[in-house]
């Protein structure tokens, strides 16, 4: 099973209405399933979208809605080019 490790995490839909690159974002601690496909964040469940997504990269399995997921950025450049809005810490710092 692949080890816990930080990650970015961006909601890209919300229900009917697009977010595209206006959504919440966070880093955060992310576990991941035995097959690593299935990640687990804030109890919520992320399934990969098979063939990629409108939007994202993962489906929440909870709300149907889209996320991109993916490795923190050393340089801190997480948020898509076109994207705003703060990017938050799980442990509720801001960057």
């Amino acid at each position: 099973m692949p080890k816990p490790r930080d990650m970015y995490i961006e909601q890209k839909t919300d229900g009917a209405r697009g977010l595209e690159n206006r959504g919440p974002a966070e880093i955060g601690e992310v576990s991941f399933s035995k097959t690593g496909k299935t990640i687990y964040f804030k109890g919520k469940t992320f399934e990969r979208i098979k063939g990629g997504g409108i939007y994202g990269n993962y489906r929440c399995v909870q709300d149907g809605n889209e996320y991109w997921i993916s490795g923190v950025k050393k340089r801190g450049t997480n948020r898509h080019v076109f994207g705003s809005g703060q990017i938050h810490n799980a442990d509720k710092k801001t960057r």
